[in-house]
């Protein structure tokens, strides 16, 4: 197994002026914490992966590597399992990639699934997995009690009570044995069961979890959080600030906003927003949450990089095609070239969870109107959609033509999609522009072949209103 860092891989983006360019080293090392979460469900990054997206980091002045592939089975379901010699080279390497670009590097251990909080015997565990990684070099760790069953064994119950005070018990003992044993400035993160508001109003973890955290657990822990939602497209200082009542802290924000595990026909490569500038000092740090696709994240982290250095005034759309027209250096092709003007329009298909950019709203506002249009309007409107949709459609196109492969495999079945869509509307266009009453027929657009699936048919069982309630469909 290859176990180098050696080999940089930069996307075909020129990081070197911003490498050699002067870095604020006081904001490296800065108590805040900023900077990535390998944290998604899925496939988890390679070596080479991890080495362009700690070159990013450097460049733009992230801290912090937070080590916690859901789907790195050692580090979440067999979690009392030791590394291999051979698991460990690779982690020790990442390990000493990220010191050597003065990158925080934290490893999580995720026991939740079916740890016994009662029994001494797992937490010596936990100790001397966290042990293992010391010795690699790691001094920094979390313990995440994210996505876990909501109940407890009956031992547990009877010694502690409720799940705080059990979690609150494990991670005090763990982070009280790493201060006499570890340097001076090791940090102990914690995930609690619920993370976000949505999850404390519906109670999860039991009556007063939260209050029990925040008096239970040491004051030198940091608690994660996501926000009201678990991704929130907005996270208010007061949101936190009411937060950190509670918790007796301010809490380290865990940013799903770009992350798209949970939807794999999407990512998400607009601006990092909905966080004003005071938010920055009303929590402990800012780690996010990424697209499972490493190469897709350049835009999403190089905002945040901007919106953490943003003095007095942010705008997260004008940082946006800042970094965009940096990232557009990537999409050389060997076919005809991108535009940077078509890619925006890409970028804007695929930007936010609940957001559009401004280009793909006009885009979709112009196919609503040709398609709703009356008879006699059907051209003239379809005649402000076209061009647009046919822009579309050949930047999706040549996607398969770029020269970074590794950008062609994170994007393609992503763009393939909504090249199909563009593809069959335009047909239908020139259709009825033969016929306005046309039945609309395409000779690629196959029933059972496209837009198909059981997940497509179990969808339109379902509609889902604007509130988020589901009915049964009509």
């Amino acid at each position: 197994m290859d176990h180098s860092y050696g080999d940089p891989v930069f996307s075909h983006i020129d990081l070197i002026p911003l490498l050699t360019a002067e870095l604020d080293f006081k904001f490296m090392n800065s108590d805040f914490l900023s900077g990535v979460i390998e944290g998604f469900y899925g496939t988890p990054w390679t070596p080479s992966e991890r080495y362009m997206v700690l070159g990013w980091m450097q460049a733009w002045q992230l801290n912090t590597y937070l080590y916690a592939p859901k789907d790195d089975l050692k580090q979440r379901l067999l979690w009392r399992e030791d590394y291999t010699v051979e698991e460990a080279a690779l982690l020790k390497d990442l390990i000493d990639a990220c010191q050597a670009r003065g990158i925080r590097f934290v490893y999580a251990l995720s026991p939740g699934l079916d740890i016994a909080y009662a029994r001494d015997a797992e937490v010596d565990t936990l100790k001397r997995r966290m042990d293992q990684v010391r010795k690699l070099g790691g001094n920094h760790f979390a313990l995440l009690f994210d996505d876990i069953p909501d109940s407890m064994r009956e031992e547990d119950r009877v010694r502690f009570g409720s799940f705080a005070k059990a979690q609150c018990h494990v991670v005090n003992s763990l982070y009280r044995w790493i201060q006499q044993t570890s340097a001076d400035d090791s940090r102990v993160l914690f995930c609690p069961t619920p993370y976000c508001g949505r999850m404390q109003r519906a109670g999860l973890g039991g009556d007063h979890y939260l209050e029990e955290i925040g008096t239970g657990l040491d004051s030198g822990i940091d608690v994660f959080w996501t926000g009201p939602e678990i991704i929130s497209s907005e996270i208010s200082v007061e949101h936190v600030e009411s937060l950190s009542q509670t918790l007796k802290r301010q809490p380290l924000i865990w940013d799903n906003l770009h992350a798209n595990d949970y939807d794999g026909t999407r990512f998400y490569c607009g601006p990092y927003s909905g966080r004003p500038l005071e938010l920055r000092g009303a929590v402990r740090g800012i780690l996010h949450n990424p697209n499972n696709e490493a190469p897709l994240n350049f835009v999403p982290w190089k905002t945040l990089s901007d919106y953490l250095r943003a003095e007095t005034d942010w705008d997260p759309r004008v940082s946006y095609l800042g970094a965009m027209k940096t990232w557009h250096a990537s999409f050389e092709s060997a076919g005809s070239p991108i535009s940077f003007e078509d890619l925006v329009l890409l970028g804007d298909c695929f930007y936010l969870p609940q957001e559009e950019g401004s280009e793909a709203a006009q885009l979709y506002i112009a196919a609503r109107n040709w398609l709703t249009a009356d008879v006699g309007d059907r051209q003239s409107k379809f005649e402000t959609f076209r061009p647009l949709a046919t822009r579309l459609r050949n930047v999706c196109a040549e996607i398969v033509n770029l020269k970074d492969r590794a950008l062609f495999s994170a994007l393609c079945r992503k763009t393939w999609d909504l090249r199909e869509e563009m593809d069959l509307m335009l047909t239908c266009g020139r259709l009825m522009e033969a016929d306005p009453n046309a039945r609309l027929h395409s000779d690629f657009h196959l029933p059972g072949t496209y837009r198909g699936s059981m997940v497509d048919k179990l969808r339109g069982l379902l509609d889902q209103s604007e509130d988020g309630s589901f009915t049964a469909t009509n």
